[in-house]
């Protein structure tokens, strides 16, 4: 019973690093690709009054960008804590 309750905790655990990361890579996403070009990212890319070049490069950009930093995130949690932050054992 006691490794149910760890395993939830550890799932929890996982969920608000990957939320956090993913959070913050968000934010600084939209600083770069302000710095770079000068305007807000699309808020909606599939409006077809945004360019389909701007629309794919912001969601290929953030898409990649948030997965990497979830991933990083996890697996130095994972390090720190010494085991499988998903709960798998």
């Amino acid at each position: 019973m006691a490794d149910k309750r760890a395993s939830g905790g550890n799932r929890l655990l996982s969920g608000l690093i990957g939320f956090a990361a993913a959070f913050g890579a968000r934010k600084i996403l939209i600083f770069a690709w302000k710095a770079i070009t000068g305007r807000e990212p699309p808020e909606h890319p599939e409006d077809p009054q945004v360019a389909l070049g701007e629309a794919l490069t912001w969601g290929i950009l953030l898409g990649v960008g948030v997965q990497i930093a979830r991933m990083l995130a996890l697996r130095a949690a994972t390090k720190r804590v010494g085991g499988p932050a998903d709960g798998s054992e």
